[in-house]
């Protein structure tokens, strides 16, 4: 097979993302040059697959003309389509042209009920737990598919890989579960692990950005093999999202841009609480120490799926025998960014580095694979390689979090100051929520699939409302590195009977800081906000997310809240800023602020306006708590 000289075009590799509407864009954009190698190189089998309850699995599989060497198998299955179908059309489906140069046989499925696939498709589908009894699930799919694959074509080596990005990562680490021998090691990729966390989902919050989503989740069809589903919201004449959603009201109006038959969408209004339905499709309690090695690669500033490698990463850790493979990456992307072709990772208005996806792909990916599949390759992969959004360096560590961390607070005080110890006397700062008049979650509103450069947006906009408290420290006279988790523990109370509650860390940059030539020329930084990490509590759930309780009005009520894992250096000269606030518009949802039992059934009248109040000093002092590094 001839050495692939010429790299993928970034329209390629927005496919490996969780948004169909991209993907399908992305499908008819393909790079003819890497077309014709593949058609130079490859030829294409279809299948359909018998799985062992009947139900028959589009599978198709781009095999290298030459069969003098045997190849390992190297699979992706997906809900979003395996297109372009038929036996002679060769999509640009391979990504990484590393890959591609040491040679694999790669294979595309369907998972069930989605395009040309039989059977019915469930999100996340509960993993069994008694294979012995009959049943199924994604595990036995893959074990399915795999051993019937090894059968089927004459020139594979014995060993198979899994990867994928956001639905088909949740794929790829089923594969790891009750694995068939042969697969021996599998990368999820931004993957989902619990769509209560990941998604459409914050910490009991309803992502009311990701509404226009839920028909590609939520339709059951015959196989097909084009888009079957549509939605009414992408046709909407309002340009501006904020006053089209605080236009529908309620979220219960929402159901007028979907139908009956959109099941998704009707099982999360049926289920606002943390229930067994949930529960039973989260990955995380049936993840297993085996002979797989693992690589989860994840990005830190991922709109969709942050929770899921951290968490999928840690479960594993603790699995982890002394034979145990289990291998952490997280750089500075947005969902799926690692995969495209990109000289300069930009994410918002940040310029993050050069050449970071290219290096993933040349010296992670592709070595990784290639020593477990290939056999070959020295590659030794760290433990955790993540990436210093501050100081923009890579950080190879032995153990994520790391051991060598010192856990301080940044305490939160009402002349809007940050200290490391709390002040003695008990004092507050107050603020009315307006659901009539939530906090934007960026400046610049516009529709967008998925709502991505928020992550390190310019925060000065929420920062100069009165319904934000703004918290920062003094100039730094030195680097600050904060790396692993935050905990959000702050002292609150409303007049009300519920409220939300949103914390966010903030790098502030001084004001000669220059512009950066990478990102767009509108772009000043100068005394730049840049969101590190932030994060959503529905304060209902402060004690248990399946357990919901309203507040007790005027009662000081600590609420806990895990703003997911940073490694970050705030350089000297810049300043650490911590906001508070309790709407975050329209990404999340509107709490009514008056409790109901189901925000999705909540009338117009429910919503309130209330007086918020957090507290510091004494024994009610908020904070932050960090590990310095």
């Amino acid at each position: 097979m001839k050495k692939l000289l010429i790299l993928l075009s970034a329209a390629a590799f927005i496919a490996s993302c969780s948004t169909p509407y991209e993907e399908e864009k992305a499908s008819e954009e393909v790079s003819l040059s890497i077309k014709e190698m593949l058609e130079q190189d490859y030829f294409k089998r279809e299948f359909m697959i018998p799985m062992r309850d009947g139900i028959s699995l589009y599978t198709c599989a781009y095999l290298p003309k030459d069969s003098s060497r045997t190849y390992p198998l190297l699979m992706q299955r997906t809900p979003y389509s395996c297109a372009p179908y038929g036996a002679t059309e060769m999509g640009e489906r391979v990504r990484n042209p590393y890959l591609l140069e040491d040679g694999y046989i790669f294979v595309f499925q369907d998972v069930r009920g989605r395009y040309s696939s039989e059977g019915d498709f469930d999100n996340m589908r509960p993993f069994l737990t008694d294979t012995t009894t009959g049943g199924i699930d994604e595990s036995t799919d893959t074990y399915d598919t795999v051993d019937w694959l090894l059968k089927e074509i004459s020139y594979d080596n014995g060993n198979v890989g899994v990867y994928g990005i956001s639905y088909p990562g949740f794929y790829a680490a089923a594969a790891s579960i009750r694995p068939h021998p042969a697969v021996k090691a599998v990368s999820p990729q931004a993957p989902v692990s619990d769509f209560y966390f990941d998604d459409f989902h914050h910490r009991g919050a309803y992502t009311l950005g990701y509404f226009a989503v839920t028909p590609v989740f939520g339709y059951q069809t015959e196989p097909v093999t084009e888009r079957w589903y549509s939605d009414k919201m992408m046709n909407t004449d309002q340009k501006d999202p904020y006053q089209f959603f605080l236009d529908i009201g309620p979220l219960k109006n929402l159901d007028g841009y979907t139908d009956d038959q959109n099941f998704f969408w009707k099982q999360i209004k049926e289920h606002p609480n943390y229930d067994s339905f949930w529960s039973s499709r989260s990955i995380l309690p049936h993840l297993q120490n085996n002979h797989v090695a693992v690589m989860t690669v994840g990005g830190l500033f991922d709109a969709e799926d942050l929770y899921g490698p951290f968490q999928i990463y840690r479960t594993l850790e603790g699995l982890k025998g002394p034979k145990g493979n289990n291998t952490l990456v997280m750089g500075p992307w947005s969902h799926g960014d690692w995969s495209r072709n990109r000289e300069d990772q930009v994410v918002g208005d940040i310029h993050f580095g050069s050449n970071l996806s290219e290096d993933f792909k040349r010296t992670l990916e592709a070595p990784f694979f290639r020593k477990h599949l290939h056999n070959t390759g020295t590659f030794e992969a760290p433990e955790a390689l993540v990436y210093n959004t501050g100081a923009l360096r890579w950080d190879t560590l032995n153990q994520w979090p790391i051991g060598t961390t010192t856990k301080t607070s940044f305490y939160l005080n009402p002349d809007g100051s940050i200290a490391n110890e709390p002040s003695d006397r008990p004092s507050y700062s107050e603020f009315i929520s307006d659901p009539n008049k939530p906090v934007p979650y960026r400046e610049k509103m516009e529709w967008r699939f998925t709502p991505r450069p928020y992550m390190t947006e310019d925060q000065r906009h929420a920062g100069r409302r009165p319904d934000v408290l703004v918290y920062q420290t003094e100039v730094l006279s030195e680097e600050v590195t904060l790396t692993g988790d935050l905990m959000a523990e702050i002292f609150v109370s409303t007049d009300q009977t519920d409220a939300d509650w949103v914390v966010k860390l903030i790098d502030v940059f001084p004001g000669d800081t220059s512009a950066e030539d990478k990102v767009d020329a509108s772009v000043q930084l100068e005394n730049y906000w840049m969101m590190v990490r932030s994060e959503i509590l529905r304060g209902r759930y402060r004690n248990s997310f399946s357990a919901p309780e309203p507040f007790v009005p005027n009662k000081v009520t600590e609420v806990k809240i895990p703003l997911q894992a940073v490694n970050h250096t705030f350089k000297k000269g810049h300043r650490i800023m911590i906001q508070v606030q309790s709407t975050w518009f329209p990404l999340f949802d509107r709490n009514p602020q008056k409790y109901v039992e189901n925000i999705f059934e909540a009338e117009e009248t429910d919503f309130v306006s209330a007086k918020h109040k957090v507290y510091s000093g004494a024994n009610q002092a908020s904070r932050i708590v960090v590990n310095l590094r």
